[in-house]
């Protein structure tokens, strides 16, 4: 096993060096060409070897032929012109997927994963293909601006453009996940009083949960992702011991980070650990979802993303754009200040590829350090670097260590499309380093302008916004001031999508330097909505409708007490909302269901939003109604 190879790096995958490395390796018995859709979908399939090397050169250049219907791409790969290629990218490493269940001669069978483009007619319309446009066109508008604006490379050291090399953009992603036994269901009250006690927060782990996630860590480091740290997270309950010793009723939430790479590299190496992740924990029997909101009630899984950006200089040295020369006189430098208004100014077009699915959603929801304002936090004062938990993006600063200035977003989730959250990120930091370069403010002033209250004119951010904050933004305001000062946030997929739409001029910045274009968006926003739609119908109502029948009158005539009764009537009543038709009157769940046949999406988004209310006080006058009876 120590011979495994477990990555091929991106100056080992020509030619000569495949032929010798699989010829030394006859257990890598199959290749895989991964491309990731619009719907942040990776393809997988088992191509023998043999197929490979028979032709590689082609192989390389060429890739293979599929069919449009193995991917999300509407409205681009249609039915009479459905050929999409997949051709690999030779500019990054990659991966050897080893299947420890399937052994031939005592070696585990690998499959070669290469991160992939998908083509059509002629054009790549996959979401890597998105993320390289961004990077690319980022730094040649970069090093455009620098050039053009000078002044804004005095403040970080740095005299003349000339001396820079190269423009870095390093990124980190994090997974927090739900691990479970099969079959168990969770006990939400039992969860929400251990996530309000902190009783498994960074505690000791157990049994198999303990041992797969040190394999996990393990594994990660034979595959060169340096893995920094594994711990619990807020969510779960103690697990329990069977009589065979082994460990039962796990009910755990796990968090994995590892060490930051370039931008593209970043991006696929989060889709390698995933999966990692999923196989190891399933090979000690237990479920691993990365679901952004598994379990009503209790904390869901974020996925934190860290960007920032660098230039390396001619003479090797490395400096951080976003770090100002005095660590302890500045939060940030101008080029800093401008990329962290150009998030917050432009949110509304980076929200849908950040947060596009119903389940994504159900993560947003005050009260669980989910971000849903937009709005930044620099730190209390600039010698005491703070995490403000509550806010959409913090700034992350060691004064000690100016490389390791960068910005923490933390609307994603570990199924957020990460390529196309990172482009539509870079796109936008553009646009505010552009407007800080031409206003020629110092530092200063733009600490100023990001820190101004709402009604307050600006150069760049919006007048009736605020866009700091260094309080809890949950504790401190209302939710009506939050809305008022942030921005109103958009409660569903449809709300979401519909930003891209109304948003013309941001809208605009994503297709700067073509790295989106109308066909990507347009595509993006059709499959999105037909999951939103599909999962509505098929998936959510039926499960809320199955929900509504178990709620059933349990009391019996020796034990009731006239608040049984009261209870259950008006639980009773909300199930005959919510679900029963009558000559004169439709059920709520009929109404969603018309609407979303009618594509009437404004109405469906709003019964959508009714029916999560119902549901969530029908569930809580349920658990009220039981806690009352002796006999259930």
């Amino acid at each position: 096993m120590d011979n495994l190879v477990y990555v091929i790096p991106k100056d080992k995958n020509d030619k000569e060096n495949l032929i010798k490395i699989l010829k030394e390796h006859p257990e890598i018995k199959f290749v895989s060409l991964v491309g990731v859709d619009l719907g942040g979908n990776a393809t997988d399939e088992k191509i023998p070897i043999e197929v490979m090397l028979d032709d590689l050169d082609s192989f390389l250049n060429y890739g293979i032929q599929t069919d449009g219907s193995s991917v999300v791409l509407h409205e681009i790969a249609h039915l009479n012109n459905a050929r999409v290629d997949l051709v690999p990218d030779l500019n990054v490493n990659w991966f050897v997927d080893y299947n420890y269940e399937h052994i031939d001669n005592n070696l585990p069978v690998g499959t070669l994963e290469i991160p992939s483009f998908l083509i059509h007619n002629g054009e790549r319309v996959d979401s890597r293909s998105v993320l390289i446009k961004a990077i690319d066109n980022f730094k040649t508008k970069l090093m455009d601006i620098l050039k053009t604006y000078p002044h804004i490379l005095h403040s970080i050291g740095i005299s003349d453009p000339y001396y820079i090399e190269d423009i870095l953009l390093t990124s980190a992603t994090e997974l927090e996940f739900w691990v479970k036994t099969p079959n168990d269901k969770a006990d939400i009250e039992k969860l929400s009083t251990s996530q309000m006690l902190k009783e498994q927060y960074w505690k000791r782990t157990h049994g198999t949960v303990r041992t797969a996630l040190e394999k996990t860590l393990i594994l990660l480091q034979k595959y060169g992702l340096e893995p920094e740290m594994g711990h619990k997270e807020v969510g779960g309950v103690s697990s329990k011991i069977a009589t065979n010793g082994k460990t039962d009723h796990v009910m755990e939430q796990l968090e994995i980070d590892w060490k930051y790479s370039n931008a593209l590299q970043a991006a696929d190496n989060e889709l390698i650990v995933r999966e990692l992740i999923e196989d190891i924990f399933a090979s000690y029997g237990l479920e691993v979802t990365f679901a952004a909101k598994p379990l009503e009630g209790v904390a869901g899984n974020g996925e934190h993303t860290h960007v920032g950006v660098a230039v390396k200089l001619k003479n090797g040295k490395i400096r951080n754009l976003f770090s100002p020369l005095d660590m302890k006189s500045d939060y940030l430098s101008e080029i800093g200040y401008g990329s962290l208004m150009g998030i917050l100014k432009n949110y509304e077009v980076i929200s849908p590829f950040v947060t596009s699915s119903n389940d994504a959603f159900n993560r947003l929801k005050p009260g669980f350090e989910a971000p849903v304002c937009i709005v930044a936090s620099l730190g209390i004062d600039v010698k005491t670097p703070t995490r403000n938990r509550s806010v959409l993006v913090g700034v992350v600063r060691d004064i000690d260590n100016h490389l390791a200035t960068r910005f923490e977003v933390r609307s994603p989730n570990p199924l957020s499309n990460t390529y196309l959250v990172l482009a539509s990120l870079y796109q936008s930091m553009l646009d505010g380093i552009l407007a800080a370069a031409k206003s020629n403010k110092t530092s200063k002033e733009l600490e100023a302008e990001i820190s101004k209250e709402s009604g307050v004119e600006s150069f760049y951010l919006e007048k009736d916004r605020t866009y700091r904050s260094e309080e809890d933004v949950f504790e401190h305001y209302t939710e009506d001031e939050r809305n008022k000062l942030f921005g109103k946030p958009p409660a569903t997929v449809y709300e979401n999508m519909k930003n891209l739409k109304e948003y013309h001029e941001k809208r605009k910045i994503l297709l700067d330097g073509d790295v989106f274009n109308e066909k990507i968006i347009n595509s993006f926003i059709a499959s999105s909505l037909e999951r939103w739609e599909t999962e509505l119908k098929d998936r959510i109502l039926l499960d809320n409708i199955n929900f509504i029948r178990e709620c059933k009158k349990v009391h019996n005539m020796e034990e009731v007490t006239d608040l049984d009764v009261v209870r259950w009537e008006k639980i009773n009543n909300l199930r005959y909302y919510m679900m029963k038709n009558s000559l004169d009157n439709k059920c709520l769940f009929t109404r969603l269901r018309e609407a979303l046949d009618d594509k009437d999406y404004n109405l469906a988004s709003s019964l959508q939003l009714e029916m999560y209310e119902k549901i969530k006080e029908i569930n809580k006058l349920y658990m009220r109604y039981k806690r009352n009876l002796f006999n259930i």
